[in-house]
C-alpha cells in the first residue's frame, strides 16, 4: 500500500521496480484460426478439420494487423501478451498515484506560500 504523502519520484521508483521483470511486453490478441489450404484433395480440409495457425492481431493507429505466429513462438508471444497486460494495468494505477502525489505537491506549495504571506502580513503589523 502506497505511503499517504508519496511523492512523483516515489511512484517513479515504485513503478520502475514493477516494471523491471517485465519484459518482453506487447499488447494485442493471439488467435488459433483454421483456414482450408489450396490443395484440391487435401483430407483435413475435406474433414473439416482444416489447417491451424497462431495469429497475432494489433492495432496500430486505429488499424488493424495479423501477424502469422509459427508454433515455436507461441510460448514467448503469449508470455509477452500477459506482461503486455501486466504493463498495462500497472500504468493506470501509476496515473493514479502520480496524479495524487503531484495534487499533494501542489497542495504543500500553496499551503506554504499562504503561510510565508501570513508571516509577511504578521511582520509589516509589527
Amino acid at each position: 500500500m502506497p505511503r499517504k504523502t508519496e511523492t512523483a519520484a516515489d511512484v517513479e521508483q515504485w513503478f520502475q521496480k514493477q516494471a523491471a521483470g517485465l519484459w518482453p511486453a506487447a499488447l494485442g490478441s493471439l488467435s488459433l484460426r483454421r483456414s482450408p489450404c489450396v490443395r484440391e484433395h487435401c483430407a483435413a480440409c475435406r474433414s473439416g478439420e482444416q489447417h491451424p495457425s497462431h495469429v497475432l492481431y494489433v492495432r496500430i493507429k486505429g488499424r488493424r494487423f495479423a501477424i502469422y505466429i509459427p508454433e515455436e513462438l507461441v510460448p514467448e508471444i503469449r508470455l509477452s501478451l500477459d506482461n503486455g497486460r501486466v504493463l498495462q494495468e500497472l500504468l493506470y494505477q501509476t496515473a493514479i498515484r502520480y496524479t495524487k502525489a503531484l495534487k499533494h505537491q501542489r497542495a504543500t506549495k500553496i499551503q506554504r506560500v499562504n503561510h510565508d504571506k501570513t508571516r509577511r502580513a504578521a511582520n509589516q503589523l509589527r
